[in-house]
């Protein structure tokens, strides 16, 4: 399945994983929140609270489509955060690995702490 993440200044596409977050996930959309930077991660609230999945992982590739089960939030970095040994993407805690983006994750250094971001499914 294919979500659009869309912001002010860009948007990216994803492609999830058939996780039972992500069909979660998909089962809520569209939704829109307010986006919320940290280092090189761009995170937001949803509408689920999900349990942590057995294969959750705190360091991932830039780019991953994570959830945050301590924040009931979706999580995507791109680069280095707060708590990151050295170029590493290490989230705040063990995240459910939804999926990737599609394009450049770079792109997501153009969103603002504040805006606003809409997620919602892509129909072919």
């Amino acid at each position: 399945m294919q979500i659009r993440i869309s912001w002010p200044a860009g948007q990216l596409t994803a492609t999830l994983d058939p996780t039972p977050s992500s069909k979660a996930l998909a089962a809520v959309l569209p939704i829109t929140s307010t986006a919320r930077t940290w280092g090189e991660e761009v995170y937001f609230e949803t509408p689920l609270t999900l349990p942590r999945e057995a294969d959750a992982r705190q360091v991932v590739e830039p780019g991953t489509v994570a959830f945050w089960t301590e924040g009931d939030a979706l999580a995507l970095p791109y680069g280095p955060t707060p708590v990151a040994r050295g170029e590493e993407c290490r989230l705040a805690s063990p995240c459910n690995v939804l999926g990737r983006l599609d394009g450049d994750p770079g792109l997501l250094a153009t969103v603002r702490s504040g805006d606003p971001v809409r997620v919602e499914p892509v129909h072919p």
